[in-house]
């Protein structure tokens, strides 16, 4: 069973903690660090948004989906026969 809500964001918290200053750890996110508050509670976010990127390196991108893009030409998902 997947946790949810506040055992997810105890969870996650706990895995940065636990690499923070051990281990490389790479995020993705749709979410700006500054708004992981809006999932999580605000001094997790807090604490867990100070570990990721104490050290760290943000990439960031622009642009379009390109699965959105293809999706929409119709080379999206194709089913298993």
């Amino acid at each position: 069973m997947l946790p949810t809500g506040q055992d997810a964001a105890e969870a996650f918290n706990r895995i940065i903690d636990a690499a923070y200053e051990r281990r490389s750890i790479a995020v993705t996110s749709n979410i700006h660090p500054s708004g992981f508050d809006s999932i999580m509670p605000k001094t997790l976010a807090t604490a867990t948004v100070d570990r990721l990127l104490h050290h760290a390196h943000l990439v960031t991108t622009k642009g379009d989906s390109h699965r959105l893009a293809e999706a929409l030409a119709g080379k999206g998902v194709i089913p298993l026969n």
